[in-house]
């Protein structure tokens, strides 16, 4: 699960990094829990993981060599990380809990929308990390994605007034643990709702 945070930590130094990132993890989701789900007749029990892996290292490689090709910018600044998909915790987990169980088209979908859950998370993080760190949101979009995303780019902030530990690795991590938090407060609060929802109906 920590090698799951690589992509987190390393690639969310700004926006345009997180959503270049999750889209392209996104895509081998997408693609991996099609072809688990159109093979799980034959891909038996005993050797499920290492097709999984050898699946997701695939698709992860037909990403890298199209981003290679046409968002080569976005590419060099992902590096390595794209490679460490195959690593990440969320494809296989997927595969394994729900492609390899359902038919095509709910397989497809599961991985497309988990993809792009993950997609909204990195961009997230991404977003804090940036305006707090450099001040400026989707900085370079651009360059990274292409002329059509140049509408994104914005100053939030004033120039040199950023906290420089945001955009380094300590800033991935407390981004993340205030995400985390901020959701365990969210659920808390829903689950208050419910109960008193519930008390008001039986009274």
């Amino acid at each position: 699960m920590l090698l799951g945070l690589c992509p987190t930590m390393a690639m969310t130094t700004s926006a345009t990094n997180g959503l270049g990132m999750g889209l392209a993890t996104a895509a081998v989701m997408a693609a991996s829990s099609l072809l688990v789900s159109m093979f799980r007749g034959q891909i038996t029990q005993e050797v499920r993981i290492p097709v999984f892996i050898l699946i997701v290292a695939a698709m992860v490689t037909l990403v890298d060599l199209s981003m290679n090709a046409w968002m080569h910018e976005l590419y060099k600044v992902l590096g390595l990380f794209i490679p460490l998909i195959v690593s990440n915790c969320l494809p296989l987990a997927r595969l394994e809990a729900f492609a390899a169980k359902e038919p095509v088209l709910p397989a497809l979908m599961d991985g497309i929308f988990m993809g792009i859950g993950f997609a909204i998370a990195l961009t997230m993080i991404g977003a804090v990390r940036e305006i707090f760190g450099a001040g400026t949101l989707f900085a370079d979009a651009s360059l990274l994605l292409g002329p059509a995303f140049k509408f994104m780019e914005m100053r939030v902030l004033p120039a040199d007034t950023g906290i420089l530990m945001m955009i380094l690795p300590p800033g991935g991590f407390l981004v993340a643990g205030l995400m985390v938090v901020g959701k365990r407060i969210l659920d808390v609060r829903a689950g208050k709702e419910i109960q008193m929802g519930g008390a008001h109906s039986a009274a």
